[in-house]
């Protein structure tokens, strides 16, 4: 059990870093001109929050 609570966390933190820095091209993709810095800021600070929360999964499964 303790092996796949790091996996999952470690999953959770790399989706949320690739969330933080490719944030701009994936709201490019999706959204009109005008949506893309609202849409960019609300991926980032998600991508945050996903990365504080594996990281706290790997941290408290030790």
């Amino acid at each position: 059990m303790g092996k796949a609570l790091t996996v999952l966390g470690g999953l959770i933190v790399c989706l949320g870093v690739i969330l933080i820095y490719d944030a701009r091209p994936i709201t490019r993709k999706i959204f009109g001109f005008g949506d893309q810095n609202e849409a960019s800021m609300g991926l980032k600070i998600m991508g945050f929050i996903m990365t504080m929360a594996g990281a706290l999964i790997i941290y408290f499964n030790i």
